[in-house]
Order: structure tokens, then C-alpha cells, then sequence
């Protein structure tokens, strides 16, 4: 499921791109209204773009989870995410966050100067997020810039011209902000790093039915297992085997919403050698027992045919 799509889930790839697209070749902008509370898990999982992104919390207290960073905030906060970083949201209550991911490319021509010595900076440098307080009066011009483009989406047909207009004045002021000469130390580093945690995170799906150790995980990339335990903590704030055990239990949930198939199989199926261990750890999950979540599940899918 797509984002803004009747929620569930945000949907990514192997490597945890973000698979929706964000808007067209033409125009290459899209406008979210969501409810992070309304998610799989109360959280729009772990995922990157390309594209920048910009968020305003308008009601309510979230975490943002970016790169090895976390982050509490509250309403009147706005961030900016830059291209390929990863990053999650979650939350413990109704947190509403209008939000727009768009391409660089849709200020200005990639081989232009406005691009090359405006945009690229910015998306060079080592700063993998920003954030801006209501608190700051520094950051006032920021935060009514971004509202204002958020109004214009809500209010607007035909608003293209007056959106680009805005994200122009508003790109130079995250200019502004951006140490620029701040680049990335190790950008080789960085990205092999990332490579290697997408070459792992696949090894997880495609074999997650099997018995996966440290060691194989490891094996994948030819690293230590204390390297690769380091890479998952600091990317994705958990152990890889602590990842794999969610990532079982999420099909788990998928088979126990979605068909007849016994609990024991189910559990079998999806990795796990003991039923108890399985139905304990769903348990901690979800909140409720394997039986439990079919039977609310199917009481929700009646509810929705009315």
C-alpha cells in the first residue's frame, strides 16, 4: 500500500526504497496529508528516496528515527529530510504531518548553474536532516514558507507554478541554514555502507522461511559480526536477528489475516521452530495472540464489506 492510500503501510523495495512515485516525469511533486498514528504499527517504517522531503508536524508528538539519530518533537516543528536518507516516523498517539517529497530537479535543470551551485550543495552536504523549531524565531520565515505551500495544495487546482515559486524561496533558505562546506567525510564509505546493509536486508527476505544465523548474515557481505551488528544498530536501531524475527512476524500477520492456514504451519512457515516462541513473541508484537489478531481481523474485514 502506498502512501496517503488508505495507509497500512508505506511500501519499499528490498534495499527499503520507497517504491511510490512522487509524482511525474513532468512534475515531479507530490503532497501527503497523513496520520502516522493511522500505519501499520503506528510508524511509517524505515525507508529512502531519492527525492528531498519536507514535513510539518501539525498536531501532535512523534519520533524521528534519521540515519543513527533520534529525535522527540512536537507540533509546530518542521524537517527536512535529504535525498537517500533513511529514516522512520512513529508515534504514540494521532501525529498529523503534512508533508511534500519532490526532486531537486523540478527547481532547476540538473546541468544548470542554479543547480549546480544552489541545489547539489545542499544535497552534498553531510547534514541528513534539519530541524526547525516554532520556538525559534529564526526559523518563523521557514515554517510559514512551508505552510504556506501545504495551504496551497489544500486550497489550489492548477497551483504548479505558485508551488514552484515557494519551494524556490524556501530552498534558499535551507541554503541558508546548510553548512555547505560541510561535506560528507567518507561519501565512499557512506555509500558502501549502505550497499551493504541493502545486500544483507535482501539476504533477510528471500530467506527468512530458513534457519538464518549472525554468521550467514555476515557471510553476505564478508564482514564480522560485530561490523554488521554495528551497521544494523546505526542505520536501523536494531540487531539483524531482532529484524529478522519482525520481519517474519509481519507475513506471519499477513497469513493469519488472510487465510485459514493453522497456527503451527503458519509459524513453521514463516521461520520459526517453536510455536510457543512464535505465539510469545507476536504476543509482544501486536498485542494479542495469533487467534486473537485473525478473529480481529476478520471482524474488521466484515465491517468494511457493509
Amino acid at each position: 500500500m502506498e502512501r496517503n492510500e488508505g495507509y497500512g503501510r508505506i511500501a519499499t523495495d528490498e534495499s527499503l526504497r520507497e517504491t511510490a512515485h512522487h509524482g511525474s516525469e513532468e512534475y515531479p511533486f507530490r503532497y501527503y496529508l497523513e496520520d502516522i498514528w493511522l500505519f501499520d504499527f503506528h510508524c511509517i517504517d524505515w525507508h529512502w528516496h531519492p527525492e528531498v522531503e519536507f514535513v510539518l508536524i501539525e498536531k501532535g508528538t512523534m519520533e524521528l528515527l534519521v540515519g543513527s539519530e533520534r529525535y522527540t518533537l512536537g507540533a509546530g516543528t518542521g524537517i527536512f529530510i535529504n535525498s537517500q536518507v533513511i529514516h522512520r516516523f512513529e508515534a504514540a498517539e494521532n501525529v498529523i504531518i503534512p508533508n511534500i517529497v519532490f526532486s531537486p530537479s523540478l527547481l532547476a535543470p540538473e546541468d544548470s548553474l542554479i543547480y549546480r551551485n544552489y541545489i547539489q550543495p545542499v544535497l552534498d552536504a553531510s547534514a541528513e536532516c534539519l530541524i526547525f523549531s516554532a520556538d525559534d524565531p529564526g526559523h518563523r520565515e521557514i515554517l510559514d514558507t512551508m505552510a504556506a505551500v501545504f495551504a496551497v495544495q489544500e486550497k489550489e487546482k492548477g497551483c504548479e507554478i505558485k508551488t514552484v515559486e515557494m519551494l524556490l524561496r524556501l530552498w534558499r533558505m535551507i541554503y541558508e541554514n546548510t553548512d555547505i562546506t560541510e561535506k560528507n567525510a567518507a561519501p565512499q564509505a557512506s555509500v558502501r555502507t549502505q550497499a551493504q546493509l541493502q545486500i544483507m536486508l535482501q539476504y533477510i527476505h528471500k530467506n527468512y522461511p530458513y534457519q538464518i544465523s549472525l554468521d550467514d548474515i555476515a557471510d553476505t557481505v564478508s564482514l564480522s559480526k560485530s561490523s554488521v551488528l554495528n551497521i544494523f544498530h546505526k542505520n536501523i536501531h536494531t540487531s539483524p536477528i531482532q529484524y529478522l524475527v519482525n520481519y517474519r512476524l509481519k507475513h506471519a500477520a499477513k497469513l493469519l489475516a488472510a487465510t485459514q492456514i493453522s497456527v503451527l504451519t503458519i509459524a513453521h512457515d514463516t521461520g520459526f521452530e517453536n510455536v510457543g516462541y512464535f505465539c510469545r513473541k507476536f504476543k509482544e508484537m501486536f498485542q494479542l495472540t495469533p487467534s486473537e489478531y485473525r478473529k480481529r481481523e476478520g471482524l474488521k474485514e466484515k465491517n468494511e464489506k457493509r
